[in-house]
């Protein structure tokens, strides 16, 4: 009789295979063919808003790798493998030096010496930093101490959104190098306030108070790597597959809460000529929107794609002739957004807060919704042993458990290492769907209302329900609505 374990990895085997086919089927179909691991080149459905077939197949491909080498390798050579990884650190060389950006003008490739000197490195460092990358397809080495661009590298030009996102992550070792600090320092241990991050916590350490927070460091030039980052991260995530998968032909109006400089407001405009459109953000970013936006663009077969360093004004001026579009400041811990519109959306807003917080977020919208508004909150959601049964599965989230005799979560980390990523910048944190509908349930205090003082507020419910949610793959939309 065959091994119960045996039969574990057989079952991996074959998610490999399938899922593997089922990529290359995508590829394939754009009539580009399959891309290759040293192409120069992106392939079309690189910059591809809707990808999410290619992602589902791809979230089960790297999960079985991952479990089969869990199953099958030493432990000890797995273990060490969790810390013996600096391909943040070389990554990071690269993006400062933007070495990207120099082997983008030789396509043929560049003899390391040229290239150490256009980036003011040491050649011998240099080459030693680029063959690790090289291991991963992040950049090649064409021939002996002559290196090129490859479609992985080319992710580092200082031009692409995903750069600035990587420029953001510079500091983040830094933080998570006294995550056990914090967790038995007498101060910080027990709280989530975001005073008590594992980011204050580093900077503390360095004798800097960081009183006013985060944004009040940036100037102009750090705000607008911040925003584009924002926007690299949207295409990290296959966050615009929203645009395709939700019914914006039912919706007339729509509040982007916590805008930023247009990643979703302006393809909704472009794409939905109908939708009438709020950006409601602080009033610094509301400025900075009017002046950085997407720029959008087709490929050849027909994707639309956005790239952000244009503005509204060129992006999207019909948009704005036609009064379809709105920019409005906001304070959302303290403020209500406009009132009466179809659907609020908040896109990687409630993360960055803890849950109090985050209650009064949701709290101040719900003042302002109409019986059949919707609020939508897009985010990163962990899937853990244990949860109760799933609320408003649908087409699109039906397949978002991992099939049997496979890891939790796909056996992906990528979600558990951005709810770290969440703890060591703000003590936030990405939540499962339960949490989620903890957060929107009905008012639990009798009495409540709409005005009682913000010490109620942290005790009480918001009374939104979890009706709806929708698998993107990297994220998830949760559709909630008045309980």
């Amino acid at each position: 009789m065959t091994e119960l374990n045996e039969v574990k990895v057989e079952a991996l085997l074959g998610i490999i295979n399938s899922s593997a086919r089922e990529a290359m089927a995508e590829y394939k179909n754009t009539g580009h063919g399959v891309p290759g691991a040293d192409s120069s080149t992106f392939h079309p459905l690189d910059l591809a808003t809707d990808t999410l077939a290619l992602r589902k197949a791809i979230r089960l491909l790297e999960g079985a790798c991952d479990q089969l080498n869990t199953i099958l390798a030493p432990p000890q050579y797995t273990v060490f493998n969790f810390v013996n990884n600096y391909d943040w650190a070389c990554t990071d060389v690269a993006v400062q030096s933007r070495i990207a950006d120099v082997l983008d003008k030789y396509p043929e490739g560049l003899g390391v010496d040229a290239l150490a000197d256009a980036v003011n490195l040491d050649k011998i460092k240099t080459a030693r930093i680029l063959r690790v990358l090289a291991l991963r397809g992040c950049f090649k080495e064409v021939k002996r101490d002559v290196f090129a661009n490859t479609r992985l590298s080319l992710i580092l030009k200082s031009t692409n959104n995903v750069w600035c996102h990587l420029q953001h992550h510079q500091q983040f070792p830094k933080y998570a190098a006294v995550l056990y600090e914090t967790m038995i320092d007498q101060e910080f241990a027990k709280s989530d306030k975001v005073e008590k991050a594992p980011r204050a916590f580093a900077l503390r350490k360095e004798g800097i108070n960081d009183l006013n927070g985060f944004w009040s460091e940036l100037d102009d030039e750090a705000r607008d790597i911040f925003q584009r980052g924002m926007m690299g991260y949207t295409e990290i995530q296959g966050s615009s597959a929203v645009l395709h998968y939700y019914p914006w032909d039912n919706v007339s109006s729509v509040v982007d809460v916590g805008s930023g400089i247009g990643a979703m407001s302006i393809p909704l405009a472009k794409i939905f000529p109908h939708l009438r459109i709020t950006n409601q953000d602080l009033p610094e970013t509301i400025v900075q929107s009017r002046n950085v936006s997407p720029d959008i663009r087709s490929t050849p077969n027909g994707q639309v794609i956005f790239i952000f360093d244009q503005a509204w004004e060129k992006n999207a001026p019909e948009a704005l002739l036609d009064g379809r579009v709105e920019f409005v400041p906001i304070n959302f811990l303290e403020e209500s957004p406009v009132v009466g519109k179809d659907v609020y959306y908040l896109r990687n807003i409630v993360h960055d807060w803890p849950d109090d917080e985050s209650r009064v977020i949701l709290h101040n919208i719900r003042k302002v919704m109409e019986p059949n508004s919707r609020v939508l909150i897009h985010e990163c959601v962990l899937l853990r042993t244990f949860e109760g049964p799933d609320v408003g599965a649908n087409e699109f989230s039906k397949d978002h458990k991992a099939p049997e005799l496979t890891l939790l979560n796909f056996g992906s980390h990528t979600t558990y290492h951005l709810d770290m990523t969440m703890w060591f910048f703000a003590n936030g944190k990405e939540r499962t769907l339960n949490e989620f509908k903890i957060l929107g349930q009905v008012p639990s205090i009798p009495g409540y209302v709409d005005d009682v003082c913000f010490v109620i507020i942290r005790r009480a419910s918001v009374g939104l329900v979890l009706t709806q949610i929708y698998d993107l793959v990297g994220t998830m939309v949760l559709e909630f609505k008045i309980a």
